[in-house]
């Protein structure tokens, strides 16, 4: 893994800076401001505007200081036929907010955890804590990256994740670890999931769907009842970290 930390830095006006500290070079941006985006579909339009471009977000909102969801990937896709839209939305009436946040440069692996790292330490700063990530294919690799890395993250859960990049996965400890794959797929076999889990430390689970492929839609029933159980109790029970 190319990067070994990763700091937050408060500057002034209530922005920040984030470094991830990697053993060839750093990368680094630098928060600016939020504001509301303009569009319409499930969720308010949300942008974290950094030195590095815009994160684009869509926010579900809970209660103004309850915990947070960051469901992690590229626009406009989504596993199991829109997952993360319906979650968020069944979240918000448990009192769960949740942020969709769309990638600047996937599937980039150092710039996708800089925009998770960043948008993890915007929520703190807002009090929107505690703070769960949720990852599928490629940004798997990428949440369980930044929870590693930053100790605020209270809980990660990763679907049909990739292997590489994802090497730290033993940092995420004492944290909840969620590992979901399914048997059938064709694109990163489910022995990928069961890797992390031999090399993750407690707690940690990990479940696995026959016949189900990739994008998990065959299973997508068990797959929310289980991801909205699993979330639920993360949030409650997480303590509220700091910076």
């Amino acid at each position: 893994m190319p990067v070994f930390r990763a700091d937050v830095q408060d500057l002034a006006g209530g922005r920040f800076r984030v470094i991830l500290r990697g053993h060839r070079r750093d990368h680094r941006l630098d928060f600016l401001e939020a504001e509301t985006g303009v569009g319409q579909g499930p969720g308010t339009p949300f942008l974290l505007k950094t030195s590095a471009g815009i994160i684009r977000c869509f926010h579900h909102s809970g209660p103004e200081e309850g915990g947070t969801v960051v469901w992690v990937g590229a626009a406009p896709y989504e596993p199991a036929g829109g997952l993360y839209t319906a979650l968020s939305q069944e979240l918000a009436r448990e009192g769960i907010s949740s942020l969709r946040l769309h990638c600047r440069a996937a599937p980039l692996l150092e710039p996708c955890i800089l925009d998770t790292v960043t948008a993890a330490a915007f929520l703190v700063r807002k009090k929107a804590q505690p703070v769960v990530l949720v990852g599928h294919s490629f940004a798997g690799a990428v949440v369980i990256d930044a929870a590693a890395l930053r100790q605020e993250v209270a809980a990660v859960a990763a679907l049909s994740s990739q292997v590489y990049g994802a090497d730290l996965v033993g940092k995420v400890a004492p944290r909840p670890l969620l590992l979901v794959h399914g048997q059938a797929d064709q694109i990163l076999p489910f022995g990928c999931s069961e890797a992390l889990y031999a090399w993750a430390g407690a707690p940690r689970e990990l479940v696995l769907y026959p016949g189900a492929g990739h994008g998990l839609g065959e299973c997508r029933s068990e797959l929310k009842e289980l991801l909205k159980g699993w979330l639920l109790r993360q949030v409650l029970r997480a303590p509220i970290a700091g910076n």
